[in-house]
C-alpha cells in the first residue's frame, strides 16, 4: 500500500468510526485537553476496558484533578476511587509517584517534549504521544498493538513491534494523519478488524488490505 492508499483509508475510516465508540482517553481529551488528566487516565487505561476506565477516571478526577491535590489523597483513596481497574493497587502508587515527580521536577505541569515525558517512571511513548497530541495538540503518532496490527495487515508497514511502527509511519505516514492516525485505528480495532478472524466481509478497506497475517476471516 502506498500513500495515495492510505489516504483513502484515512478517508473511509472517518466516515466508518461514526457508528462506534472512540477510544476513552480521546473522550476524555475532548472533554478537559487538560495533560494531566489525559496522562493519568491513559495510565489507568492500561489493560483495563474503556467502560471501566472512564468510570474509574471520573470517580478520581472527582477527587483530585491537578499533581498537588492527587498527592494530598493516599494510596489507599486512590485504589478505592480506580477500582476496578487492572493492576489499581500498582497503578496507584504509580499515580501517587508520577504526581510527586512532576511536583518536583516540571513545577507540576505534564512535560510538553517527548524527551522530558519519557523520563517519568511508567510512561512509555505510547503514552506520551497521547499526552503530546490529545494534551498539547502537536503532532506525533501514537502507536498501540491495534495501530501496529492493522498498519501491517493493510501491507502499508512491515515491522515487528509497535515501536518500531511508530518510528517507520513517522518515515511514510503523511504528517497531516498523524494526530488522528491512533484513535481511527484503535477504533476499526476493536470494531471490525480483530486479532483474529477480522470482519473482512464487513469492511469497507477490503478491496485496498493486503490482508497480511489474516488466517481466516467472518
Amino acid at each position: 500500500m502506498d500513500n495515495a492508499g492510505i489516504n483513502q483509508v484515512v478517508s473511509i475510516l472517518k466516515k466508518e468510526i461514526r457508528k462506534w465508540k472512540v477510544p476513552i482517553v480521546g473522550v476524555i481529551a475532548n472533554e478537559s485537553r487538560d495533560p494531566y488528566l489525559i496522562l493519568i487516565s491513559t495510565v489507568l487505561s492500561l489493560r483495563t476496558k474503556d467502560k471501566t476506565t472512564h468510570e474509574a477516571s471520573r470517580r478520581l478526577f472527582a477527587l483530585a484533578t491537578t499533581p498537588r491535590e492527587m498527592v494530598k489523597l493516599t494510596e489507599k483513596q486512590i485504589e478505592t476511587a480506580i477500582y476496578p481497574v487492572g493492576f489499581y493497587k500498582t497503578k496507584a502508587r504509580s499515580i501517587l509517584h508520577l504526581s510527586h515527580d512532576l511536583i518536583q521536577r516540571f513545577h507540576s505541569r505534564v512535560p510538553d517534549r517527548m524527551e522530558s515525558l519519557l523520563t517519568l517512571k511508567g510512561v512509555g511513548r505510547k503514552t506520551a504521544n497521547l499526552v503530546l497530541t490529545l494534551g498539547y495538540d502537536q503532532f506525533g503518532i501514537c502507536v498501540d498493538i491495534h495501530v501496529h496490527r492493522i498498519s501491517n495487515r493493510l501491507g502499508y508497514i512491515k515491522t515487528k513491534s509497535p515501536d518500531e511502527s511508530e518510528f517507520a509511519l513517522r518515515q511514510c505516514l503523511p504528517r497531516r494523519h498523524w494526530k488522528i492516525y491512533n484513535d481511527l485505528l484503535v477504533t476499526f480495532g476493536q470494531n471490525l478488524c480483530k486479532p483474529v478472524s477480522p470482519y473482512c466481509s464487513l469492511c469497507k478497506l477490503s478491496s485496498l488490505c493486503e490482508r497480511h497475517g489474516v488466517l481466516s476471516s467472518r
